[in-house]
């Protein structure tokens, strides 16, 4: 179809974009129909006076949304597009670089694939202190936050502290969440090229996001009781690793807790080898197993994370990094050049529910709806081969025959539930393979559908062999 001409007088945006546009809408409409054949480039630049740049960045874009296929010396086809399947309930599940679950769910899921802190009508003593900050500080929210209030820190400091160990004010940067600290440590203590080592099962958007900024990727073997120092010290030798990302309390997504014995072991390998430590300790703050922190071990050494996401609210998007002696600086300068800032109502709302008690007494709710959903996995999961540590809103299931993890997610998802299995939480590619999926119960707002999904899920390892099917 060589005769086909766009018009470009309606929309906004560069040319180009303007061009794409137009024929992805022509392609919609049965205009471009499937194997008809793009202008030459440089016919189309002269039909509509532009140059044959234009043309050529439009139809990259449009080569880019998987919309035609060009072909050296043959010229751009209109690909065959794909068809949304009718909704008789077995949807599709597509894999992306950002992971293998679904950006938007489907309408009528149960979401057993997140692990925010449940709904324990934290939002009415939020919005008293959002209804407060604003009244109190209008010059403050109009403007850009330049200078970290002091009280953030305070609250930081608070958060962040158990019985025995508590950080200086001063070690303290407040951040955008624990995933924005982690990210913020690895640009303040490394550059691209360098290793940054992880469990073999770990909360891999952090190996993403480090990959995407040049960051190699290594990881470290564990076994049932988690990471191995042995293997910590092989890859430390051969790898030279900047940093090693951790969760030595109810990890995700194993839910293993490191014993003591192996917390000072990495401790004294991280000093032997110069080796940083990335501590996360987010669902740690859920499980209180009162065991001592890497940071408490190695305090010169070791990044200690944490956040509100788990114990509060996922949309209370504030964290704070413990950070060692005379990293403070460089850390928030990171966190500032790669997200822009603290905005000042978001953590100031973050700082208030800290420092006046109220966030404590939501983790205490939100720990006691989690414990009662814990009650409910025991119950119907406890003849299984399962690992769940106190307080953390999920579990590890370790299938049996004659399952594989990826087959059980989709049989899974065809009964309505989302669940996360083990190719979620791998940093990089292995031959290791688990058969085994994370469960998490602390989404659904109802208990009842907690139990109804658990007990789905349940009867589909009953089942066996008969609990799922192909149409293939």
């Amino acid at each position: 179809m060589t005769n086909w001409l766009p018009s470009l007088q309606e929309g906004s945006g560069p040319l180009y974009v303007r061009l794409a546009d137009q024929i992805e809408a022509d392609i919609a409409a049965g205009i471009l129909p499937p194997g008809a054949k793009l202008p030459p480039q440089r016919d189309l630049a002269y039909d509509i006076k532009v140059t044959i740049g234009t043309i050529g960045r439009a139809y990259a874009l449009v080569r880019e949304r998987g919309l035609v296929s060009g072909e050296v010396g043959r010229g751009t086809y209109v690909l065959q597009q794909q068809e949304e399947p009718a909704n008789d309930g077995r949807d599709r599940i597509v894999s992306a670089f950002s992971g293998t679950r679904l950006p938007v769910p489907p309408a009528g899921k149960l979401r057993f694939d997140t692990t925010a802190a449940p709904d324990v009508g934290q939002s009415g003593p939020i919005e008293t202190f959002l209804t407060r900050t604003v009244r109190d500080y209008r010059d403050e929210i109009s403007s850009y936050t330049r200078i970290i209030p002091e009280r953030w820190k305070e609250a930081g400091r608070k958060w962040l502290s158990n019985a025995s160990w508590q950080p200086t004010v001063d070690c303290i940067v407040p951040v955008l969440g624990a995933h924005a600290g982690i990210m913020s440590v690895i640009h303040a203590i490394s550059q691209p090229g360098d290793y940054i080592a992880f469990e073999e099962l770990t909360y891999a958007q952090v190996s993403r996001a480090a990959a995407m900024t040049g960051r190699r990727i290594v990881t470290v073997a564990s076994d049932a009781v988690g990471i191995l120092p042995d293997d910590l010290e092989r890859v430390c030798a051969q790898k030279h690793p900047k940093a090693i990302f951790l969760m030595p309390s109810a990890q995700n997504p194993t839910a293993v807790t490191l014993s003591v014995e192996r917390r000072k072991a990495i401790a004294e390998i991280a000093r032997t080898h110069n080796v940083w430590l990335i501590e996360d300790n987010l669902y740690g703050a859920m499980a209180e197993d009162g065991l001592p922190f890497l940071a408490e071990l190695a305090p010169d050494k070791t990044f200690h994370i944490g956040g509100l996401s788990k114990s509060v609210a996922a949309g209370v998007r504030g964290g704070w990094v413990a950070c060692p002696p005379h990293f403070a600086a460089r850390v928030n300068i990171t966190h500032k050049l790669s997200t822009g800032g603290i905005p000042f109502l978001l953590f100031e709302l973050c700082a208030s529910l800290v420092l006046s008690g109220t966030a404590s007494t939501i983790r205490r709710q939100v720990l006691a709806e989690c414990r009662a959903r814990e009650e409910m996995v025991e119950a119907i999961f406890g003849d299984l081969d399962i690992s769940h540590q106190r307080g953390a809103p999920f579990f590890w299931l370790r299938l049996p025959e004659p399952w594989h993890a990826g087959t059980y997610k989709q049989a899974a998802f065809d009964r309505g539930i989302l669940i996360d299995d083990e190719d979620e939480f791998k940093p990089a590619r292995s031959d290791k393979v688990h058969h085994a999926v994370r469960i998490s119960y602390s989404s659904p707002q109802d208990r009842k559908d907690v139990e109804n999904g658990l007990k789905t899920l349940k009867a589909l390892i009953d089942a066996g062999q008969t609990g799922y099917d192909t149409d293939a």
